[in-house]
């Protein structure tokens, strides 16, 4: 399973989704402000500075460009 945490009009959080979709891979998106707020971004992925964060089968892939390169 495939989780991609985003925020609103973020291009790479776009592309992550969209690559799941062409990819017909099974996915959660979940969206900063209504499904999570940043505090419990930055507790659940305290390295993080940019979006999205994605993790595959719960471990953490990275951004988007990592997620590409591993699909």
């Amino acid at each position: 399973m495939i989780e991609i945490w985003s925020k609103p009009q973020c291009p790479f959080c776009d592309k992550a989704e969209n690559l799941c979709i062409q990819k017909d891979l099974e996915y959660k998106k979940y969206m900063l402000d209504i499904d999570f707020t940043r505090d419990e971004f930055m507790q659940k992925f305290p390295t993080a500075r940019t979006f999205p964060q994605i993790l595959v089968d719960g471990d953490l892939v990275g951004g988007y460009t990592e997620f590409a390169a591993t699909f």
